[in-house]
């Protein structure tokens, strides 16, 4: 334990950022290998969209990420947060303190965006993606990313999180974010023994199809329990079946131009409009609605 802890506490920002594109390289070369859709006409157009936001928000993690240090070195010189309520062993703080992180930086947050309209309109843009795939998982407006930065260290000071297992959190959260947005097939046994703790490819695709009420489902990054505990949980049959993007911002002048991307939260806001699901068709694309 003691060797995880020095490992994430010593690790250089710049060591932080190649684990991130190592995990980028890996899932880029899986999608390339077991695709879960062909590759699409205008796939370079759409690389350098998502490489772009990807670019801000590494910029925005980093600009804030001393606010991050700060919380956390708070948390721990004052013995602040819940989880100092108790005396706990460590790996049971840790274990705490991690799903926690995931519960209030992640699905929270997550649930906020689709619930408060301004937040909706910076998040929107993650959701214009009409071929997810892994560089879909940091397509975020920098508005969105601040935030998303604040949020966390809101996380860290409820939770009372040490620096160390911020930055593992920070890493796994990444990894698993490229993961479950990766363009990759799995078996379908393999991939829902996954979703019995974490989030899988699957799981998540649902919650990027274009319609209502499915975009309203499957909030969760890393674990996949929390959809299921708060209800906001659908299970997908077959994931070739979703359709991607968002019904509002269906043309390329809108979702797949970077101008209009960076101008969308600014602009007045626009309902989604609305389910375009039968019940028949809800039956094709997913088992049960919570």
């Amino acid at each position: 334990m003691q060797v995880v802890i020095n490992f994430f506490t010593d690790l250089p920002s710049y060591h932080r950022t190649i684990i991130l594109a190592s995990g980028f390289m890996l899932m880029w070369m899986i999608e390339s290998i077991i695709p879960l859709f062909k590759s699409f006409s205008g796939k370079a157009r759409h690389t350098f969209i998502n490489l772009f936001f990807t670019f801000t928000t590494l910029v925005v993690n980093f600009i804030l990420g001393v606010l991050l240090v700060k919380a956390a070195d708070f948390t721990t010189e004052n013995h602040f947060g819940l989880l100092y309520l108790f005396s706990l062993p460590l790996l049971l703080h840790a274990i705490l303190g991690f799903m926690f992180l995931d519960l209030i930086g992640s699905y929270s947050i997550h649930w906020l965006e689709h619930k408060v309209k301004w937040m909706w309109k910076f998040h929107v843009i993650h959701h214009t993606d009409q071929h997810i795939n892994t560089s879909t998982a940091l397509r975020h407006h920098p508005g969105e990313s601040i935030f998303r930065a604040l949020f966390t260290v809101a996380a860290i000071l409820i939770v009372g999180a040490p620096v160390w297992l911020v930055f593992l959190y920070q890493t796994c959260s990444a990894f698993f974010s490229q993961f479950n947005h990766a363009n990759i097939h799995l078996p379908k046994w393999f991939d829902k023994m996954i979703e019995l703790i974490f989030v899988s490819p699957d799981m998540h695709k649902v919650h990027h199809h274009q319609y209502m009420p499915l975009t309203d489902t499957n909030y969760g990054n890393i674990f996949s329990f929390w959809d299921r505990i708060f209800g906001t949980y659908v299970h997908v049959k077959d994931a070739k079946e979703v359709e991607y993007g968002l019904d509002i911002y269906p043309l390329p002048k809108d979702n797949n131009d970077l101008a209009k991307l960076l101008r969308i939260p600014f602009e007045p806001y626009i309902p989604p409009a609305g389910s375009k699901f039968s019940k028949k068709e809800k039956e094709i694309v997913v088992e049960d609605m919570v």
